[in-house]
């Protein structure tokens, strides 16, 4: 696929990504949110994952905590510098504070979360010079791909 001008290798590669990751979100179970997420180094995904808070009972399983943890196996590593996040929602605080943590080095995020946004709507966690790892954030990649999965999801629960 060759670039357009109005697209420059790089978009190319993070709507690929991006894809992935909306793949992860539509295989989310019928009840779950339907996020999903992408862990990238060297051009290779190391780890995929959807929101699972409903299925294990546990506010804590994220689609990005759940694609981290499976990147830190699949590295035997716990820093992950050199890899690039790919979420479909803007990552909340306890999120972005993850990305942080695990010195990931990029995340690329779909839609803005206007209720829980921590890389650039609320807060720019994720960024911010006070911290002692600062990941680059872009947003808005497939944004009204991701954030019609988020608005059809929640019209068919609110039908029901």
């Amino acid at each position: 696929m060759r670039p357009t001008n109005r697209q420059s290798p790089k978009t190319m590669t993070d709507d690929y990504y991006m894809r992935q990751a909306i793949i992860e979100a539509k295989n989310a179970a019928a009840d779950e949110v339907p996020i999903g997420c992408v862990i990238v180094r060297d051009g290779e995904i190391i780890a995929r994952a959807g929101n699972l808070k409903e299925t294990l009972q546990d506010g804590t399983a994220h689609a990005e905590i759940l694609a981290i943890k499976k990147a830190s196996a699949a590295l035997n590593n716990w820093r992950l510098d050199g890899c690039t996040l790919y979420v479909t929602l803007e990552p909340c605080v306890m999120c972005a504070g993850a990305v942080v943590n695990a010195r990931i080095s990029r995340l690329v995020y779909g839609a803005p979360d206007p209720r829980f946004g921590a890389c650039g709507t609320l807060f720019n966690l994720a960024s911010d010079p006070r911290l002692n790892h600062r990941a680059e954030v872009a947003g808005g990649v497939c944004a009204e791909e991701c954030g019609r999965l988020l608005t059809e999801f929640f019209r068919r629960k609110r039908k029901h």
